[in-house]
């Protein structure tokens, strides 16, 4: 979802090579495990060289990773640790993108980049971890952006199951007590080519601007899509109790960055206006 939109809105003097660890027919490089020192190498030998490299890819089920460590650690912590290195070795600024649950939400205001970390999830360690990582590896050409609450088009995302939910049955029940910044690709994305270009090496903070709980945030989807006949109830998150804990409060704040841009990645309500103009649900 992220990859293909950074594609998208590429410079158009970009030389660009695109990779997943599925064989897409469609990308330059198809097939790379990027946890491979020696497969990164090779991509680096048959495409390179190059100056930058946004790194999308991570094990993001949340869920899921509760019991599947492993595999979340290989893609979060593993393929970070290797592309550093490489990025390092090679000369090339690496902006990688990491997650608002490396905080634990108990903060009374936005998240900073420098306030402490605390992750309440195995997800959230691993991209915790896989920060780390990367600094450890190149600290003089390591950006990390971390956002939050990500949907845009080409994707399996909240809106679309937001959409599909309601048409269906009509009524939903929605948590209420988990508060974030939801995030567009369309508006990261721009946001993930400045840092390539003209970021610091360092942490940042890349959100849309505002808050809402998944419940506001459901309300405004339907609004939007004119379903306001669907019953919508909030619900605490104990109702819906999941293998993975979830911070109740993660707003990040994205000053930091919105001072490098000179402009902000916009208010997510109208971000989500803005996305659904583009693809309809």
């Amino acid at each position: 979802m992220l990859g293909q939109q950074l594609f998208a809105d590429a410079p158009r003097d970009a030389l660009l090579v695109g990779t997943d660890l599925m064989a897409q027919a469609s990308l330059a490089a198809p097939g790379v495990d990027l946890a491979d020192e020696a497969r990164v190498a090779e991509l680096w030998k048959d495409h390179g060289p190059f100056d930058a490299v946004i790194h999308t890819a991570a094990y993001t089920a949340v869920d899921l990773a509760e019991t599947n460590a492993a595999l979340a650690r290989r893609a979060n912590v593993e393929a970070s640790a290797v592309l550093a290195r490489r990025c390092a070795l090679e000369g090339a600024r690496l902006v990688a993108v990491s997650t608002d649950f490396v905080f634990d939400g108990e903060s009374a205001r936005p998240y900073r980049e420098d306030d402490a970390t605390r992750p309440l999830s195995v997800y959230g360690a691993t991209k915790l971890e896989g920060e780390r990582a990367a600094f450890a590896e190149h600290a003089q050409g390591t950006l990390i952006a971390r956002t939050q609450w990500l949907y845009g088009p080409r994707g399996k995302h909240f809106p679309r199951t937001i959409a599909n939910a309601a048409r269906e049955k009509g009524r939903l029940k929605v948590v209420d007590d988990q508060r974030g910044s939801p995030t567009t690709t369309l508006a990261l994305s721009p946001a993930l080519w400045d840092l390539t270009q003209r970021g610091e090496p360092g942490l940042y903070h890349a959100a849309c601007e505002g808050e809402c709980s998944w419940f506001e945030f459901t309300r405004a989807i339907l609004d939007e899509l004119e379903l306001r006949s669907v019953v919508l109830e909030p619900c605490a998150t104990s109702e819906f109790p999941r293998p993975a804990k979830r911070p109740a409060y993660s707003v990040l704040d994205s000053s930091k960055l919105t001072r490098l841009r000179g402009r902000s990645l916009g208010q997510w309500r109208e971000a989500l206006t803005a996305y659904l103009a583009l693809e309809p649900l």
